[in-house]
C-alpha cells in the first residue's frame, strides 16, 4: 500500500520534472534537413529543433507554410545556410524572425567555398531555355527566378555541407550560437559537439576509402550540386547537364543531353530521386554509361541527428556502385 502511494506521488513529480526540462529547451528552427541533422545532434538531450523544408521539398522552390511562419515567430534561434540557397526565407527572417538569434551558416569561419562552375563541360545555371521548351507555368518561372537570385548573393556554390570538414565548421558555429542563446545547457552542447566532430572525422576517412577505387572514372550529373564532395575526395566529374529536379526537359533538350553524355565519355550518369527513371534511361540509351541516383539534399531520408551521416554514406555508396559497374 505504501509502495503504491509512493508511486502515485512520484509519477506527477516525474511528469512535472519532464515539463520543466521541455520548457527549458529553447525553440530552435532550422531550414533544411542537413542543417537540421547537425543541430539535432548538438541539441541531443536538451531538445529537438524544428524543420522547415521537410519531406522531398526543395529549398529552391519552397513556399513558406503558416505552420512555418508560426515557428519562426516563436523561435529563439534560427539556423539557415543563407540567401543563396533558401531565398524564400530572406524576407520572413527580417519580419517573422526579427526577435530570434539568426545564424547564417554560409558565413561560418573555416568554410571552404567553391565558385559556381559554368562553361565548358558544365552548363550555365540559367535554365530559362529548358523552361520555355517544356512550356512550364508560372511556378516554374518563380523557381527559375530563385536560381537567378542565388547568383546575386555570391559567386559560390551553396551545397557547402557535402564536405564533412565544412559540416564541422558549421557545427562549430551552431554550437557557439546555442551556447550564447542557452548558457544553462552549454556543457551538453559542447560535449555533443565534440562527439559530432569525432564522428565527422571518422566519416571523412570512411568515405575516402569507399570512393578511392573509382575516383578516376568520369561521370556526369544532371544537377551540378556535388563539387564539395568531388573536391574533398578528388573525384573525376566530367560535367553537368543542368536539369534541376523541378524542371522537365522537352524532347529537343533530351536529345542534346543524350549527345553530351556520349561526347563526355561518362561512365555513369547520376540523377536525383525526383527524376523519373524513364528519363534517365532515355538519355543514356545507346551509350556505355550506367545510371545512378544521388540525393544531395536528403529528399528521401527521414529527418534526425543521423541523417547527415546516412546522406553522405549514401552518396559515396551510389558513386562506388555505379562506377564499379561501368566499363
Amino acid at each position: 500500500m505504501k509502495l503504491a502511494t509512493g508511486l502515485t506521488l512520484a509519477i506527477p513529480a516525474l511528469l512535472f520534472a519532464g515539463s520543466l526540462q521541455a520548457a527549458d529547451a529553447p525553440v530552435v528552427v532550422t531550414s533544411i534537413k542537413p542543417v537540421h541533422s547537425l543541430v539535432s545532434a548538438i541539441m541531443e538531450g536538451v531538445g529537438k529543433p524544428e524543420l522547415i523544408v521537410d519531406g522531398a521539398a526543395s529549398p529552391h522552390t519552397y513556399n513558406l507554410k503558416p505552420s512555418n511562419a508560426r515557428a519562426l515567430q516563436d523561435a529563439k534561434v534560427i539556423f539557415w545556410v543563407g540567401p543563396g540557397l533558401e531565398a524564400f526565407l530572406e524576407k520572413p527572417l527580417q519580419s517573422l524572425g526579427s526577435d530570434a538569434i539568426v545564424a547564417r551558416l554560409d558565413e561560418a569561419p573555416g568554410l571552404v567555398k567553391l565558385p559556381f562552375r559554368e562553361g565548358g563541360a558544365f552548363e550555365a545555371h540559367d535554365d530559362a531555355d529548358e523552361h520555355a521548351e517544356a512550356d512550364h507555368d508560372h511556378d516554374h518561372e518563380t523557381a527559375e527566378a530563385g536560381h537567378d537570385h542565388d547568383h546575386e548573393h555570391g559567386a559560390f556554390d551553396t551545397h557547402l555541407w557535402l564536405d564533412p570538414m565544412n559540416a564541422e565548421a558549421m557545427a562549430t558555429e551552431i554550437t557557439t550560437t546555442l551556447v550564447a542563446a542557452d548558457p544553462e545547457n552549454a556543457l551538453t552542447y559542447e560535449a555533443n559537439a565534440k562527439a559530432l566532430d569525432d564522428r565527422l572525422d571518422a566519416l571523412d576517412k570512411e568515405i575516402a576509402a569507399t570512393v578511392s577505387p573509382v575516383k578516376d572514372k568520369p561521370f556526369v550529373v544532371f544537377h551540378d550540386a556535388y563539387q564539395y564532395f568531388e573536391h574533398r575526395y578528388h573525384i573525376r566529374v566530367a560535367g553537368s547537364i543542368t536539369v534541376s529536379p523541378e524542371t522537365i526537359p522537352g524532347a529537343e533538350r533530351v536529345s542534346e543531353i543524350h549527345k553530351k553524355i556520349g561526347d563526355l565519355g561518362a561512365t555513369c550518369v547520376f540523377a536525383e530521386p525526383q527524376f523519373q527513371p524513364r528519363l534517365v534511361n532515355v538519355v543514356i540509351e545507346g551509350t556505355k554509361a550506367k545510371s545512378g541516383v544521388l540525393d544531395p539534399e536528403a529528399a528521401t531520408l527521414p529527418a534526425g541527428p543521423d541523417l547527415y551521416f546516412t546522406l553522405m554514406r549514401g552518396i559515396a555508396a551510389s558513386m562506388k556502385d555505379c562506377l564499379s559497374r561501368a566499363a
